[in-house]
């Protein structure tokens, strides 16, 4: 036997232990959990397809807008509150202006009006939104602010805040959207509806759905967003909070209610960490309709790199806090997810050795005594294998549901399918997000600094303690944004090019660069 073989034999023997089995248990029923939740998921998302199916045989034909069709009646719609809506800008890339026309025509009834906040009039956003408005000037109520630079936030919750300070007086509901947001002609009707329902509703939010470009960075990014896509999909009460969909009361943030300007505005980084935290404290109320699922095109050259820069941004959301109580479960949340993910890698790595345990033993002639440890371990591969699956077919499930459920909430819209996906990609993407996931977030807590669209942040104590800006011909951040490959200069340049190696590279070069935090 070959000391190869020889230390082949040994892992797969070792893999065989009580420890080790518990391990590759533990990631099976990783798998299974997170299939039932995808289930559930699945679930509410289908009940509400079968109600609007059930409001068309009853004549409705405008089921994807409301299920009763007495509140398309002029005598209902007359009396719709104003909503404000609100979009910070940074930057122009392929699909923003789908996203912003499926915004600013929206079929909502009542009286409403659309800021679209930007640092400068040097955003590329500023000219190519500006024409858009003056495409539609007589049918919608919108305009572009000019926030001018944050100096105690980020920059997008500046541009809120700034947005928060314009909006109409008479405004009941404001409602925050990323500017790669996709709406649905009646999101904001349905929403605001709810908001009417129950007014102990703090905010409401939603959830998007990602379409993958068939890159692997992009798959990384779906497969990010869909563990978090249960928390969302269960039709009323939720804990969590996406920053890309929230409708709030506009008083909330006129008299400053529990402190939700203040919070934001001092030292903020993150706008739902922030509001989430704020309403655990004060123990107010988060809700996620079921419609509220949004198609999100990921950009087509998004590679590697990109996604790294994307991780690394959703990991230092954790070393934000606002009290003591939030300091606690973000770390509870950094230990548990660190911990999960890589107890979601290890038993595929696991079941690699095992699997060339016995490819090994059968190409050559060994003695049968080791023949038990190989099959024992392949007994554990086969089960993994069978949990991997119902994982995968769940997933698949889910994003079926979701993309029917977007389909049919957008009649007019080109019909999204689930050709494009690449479900091998899909599992490839889970072990390579799962993997990094614990790395990103170590380099954050160590690192207390991070580079959002080409503005570096610096934490102290959980909020923003410096802010620097360096001039375009000195910056070493990036040309693109993380997602939807948004030019962030007036330029267009290149794609980027750099691969994910040499981007985590410059990460640790930088991890090892002195703190810069003001005395």
């Amino acid at each position: 036997m070959s000391s190869f073989d020889f230390l082949l034999f040994s892992l797969s023997r070792a893999f065989c232990a009580p420890i080790a089995v518990f391990f590759q248990i533990q990631g099976c029923l990783i798998c299974l959990i997170l299939a039932l939740g995808w289930a559930c998921a699945a679930y509410v998302r289908n009940r509400e397809i079968k109600q609007m199916k059930d409001c068309m045989k009853m004549g409705n034909s405008f089921s994807f807008l409301c299920h009763d069709i007495n509140e398309l009646e002029h005598s209902y719609q007359v009396n719709l509150p104003r909503v404000t809506v609100i979009m910070p800008l940074k930057g122009f890339g392929e699909h923003n202006l789908h996203n912003w026309r499926s915004q600013i025509t929206s079929l909502y009834g009542g009286p409403i009006e659309f800021l679209f906040v930007v640092e400068s009039t040097d955003d590329p956003a500023y000219h190519a939104v500006s024409r858009l408005i003056e495409e539609f000037e007589d049918d919608v109520e919108a305009k572009v602010v000019v926030a001018g630079l944050s100096t105690t936030c980020s920059q997008k919750i500046h541009n809120q805040l700034v947005g928060v300070e314009t909006m109409h007086k008479d405004s009941k509901y404001v409602l925050f959207l990323d500017d790669d947001v996709r709406l649905h002609p009646g999101s904001i009707g349905a929403l605001t509806r709810e908001m009417e329902k129950n007014p102990e509703i703090f905010i409401q939010t939603g959830y998007p759905l990602d379409l993958p470009s068939g890159s692997l960075g992009s798959y990384c990014i779906y497969e990010y967003h869909m563990p978090c896509s249960m928390g969302f999909a269960t039709g009323g009460k939720t804990f969590f909070l996406w920053g890309g969909c929230m409708m709030m009361h506009a008083d909330d943030f006129r008299q400053d209610r529990y402190g939700v300007v203040s919070g934001l505005k001092d030292g903020g980084y993150s706008d739902d960490m922030t509001l989430a935290a704020i309403s655990g404290a004060h123990k107010r109320l988060i809700t996620s309709p079921p419609v509220a699922v949004f198609p999100h095109p990921l950009a087509s050259d998004l590679n590697f790199g990109r996604y790294w820069n994307y991780l690394r941004k959703q990991t230092f959301v954790l070393e934000s806090y606002t009290t003591s109580v939030n300091w606690v479960m973000n770390r509870a949340l950094f230990t548990t997810h660190c911990y999960l993910s890589w107890g979601f890698v290890a038993p595929y790595l696991m079941a690699m050795i095992h699997v060339a345990a016995a490819l090994r033993f059968y190409s050559k002639e060994f003695s049968p005594e080791e023949m038990t440890y190989t099959s024992g371990g392949l007994s554990l591969v086969t089960f993994l294998a069978i949990c991997t699956l119902v994982e995968l077919l769940s997933m698949w499930n889910l994003t079926r549901i979701e993309v029917q459920l977007c389909n049919m909430l957008s009649p007019e819209a080109p019909q999204l399918s689930l050709a494009s996906y690449n479900w091998c990609l899909v599992f490839i993407a889970m072990l390579v997000d799962n993997f990094l996931y614990p790395v990103s977030a170590f380099r954050s807590h160590f690192s207390q600094s991070i580079n959002w669209s080409g503005i570096r942040y610096y934490l102290k104590d959980g909020k923003i303690s410096k802010i620097e800006r360096t001039p375009r011909s000195k910056d070493m951040g990036p040309v693109f944004t993380d997602l939807g490959g948004k030019h962030l200069y007036g330029k267009k340049g290149m794609p980027t090019r750099g691969s994910f190696l040499s981007s985590l590279s410059r990460s640790l070069a930088q991890w090892h660069q002195p703190k810069k935090f003001d005395n």
